[in-house]
Order: C-alpha cells, then sequence, then structure tokens
C-alpha cells in the first residue's frame, strides 16, 4: 500500500510524531462506522467515504485516512480514535 520508505519518513503534522499503518481490524471496524454514519473527521464532518487505510500517529489518538492509495495528511481530516474502544495498529 505505502512503501517502507516513505513511510519511514511522514510524520504527524501537528506533533511530528511517528506514523504507522493502522491494522486492517481497525480499519475494517472504522468502515463498519461509517456506513452506520458514526464516524467524524476531527473538525466535525460525518466520514462518508470507507478507508482504504490509515495512518496512526504514535501516541494511537489519530488516525489519518488512506484513499486510493494516497494518505491524508491534513489535521482537520484526522478522525480521533480512543485507544480503548480501537485496536490501534500493527508493525
Amino acid at each position: 500500500m505505502i512503501d517502507r520508505e516513505l513511510l519511514d519518513l511522514l510524520v504527524c503534522p501537528e506533533s511530528q510524531t511517528r506514523l504507522r499503518l493502522a491494522d486492517p481490524s481497525l480499519v475494517e471496524r472504522l468502515n463498519r462506522a461509517i456506513a452506520a454514519g458514526e464516524v467524524r473527521n476531527r473538525v466535525g464532518r460525518p466520514v462518508d467515504e470507507p478507508l482504504e487505510g490509515g495512518l496512526v500517529r504514535e501516541d494511537g489518538t489519530l488516525l489519518y485516512p488512506i484513499r486510493d492509495g494516497i494518505p491524508s495528511l491534513l489535521a482537520d481530516e484526522a478522525i480521533e480514535i480512543g485507544k480503548a474502544e480501537w485496536p490501534v495498529a500493527s508493525g
């Protein structure tokens, strides 16, 4: 999905911390919640398109969506994820 070398260069635009690929189970659960109309981005807009994947901030609090193979690193488009609510990431 994302080249490993590119992933090693990407950081959160807010905190400048590392990002990692979201666990597929997290993406699946978010996509189910998106289909049910239960997911909003950080500025409160409904997320209505399914995710291809995501990049999770090192602290596990935000997911930056990946669509059409392209990560969106805009802070407003990030999805807040609670550590207890979602499995955070793999690898």
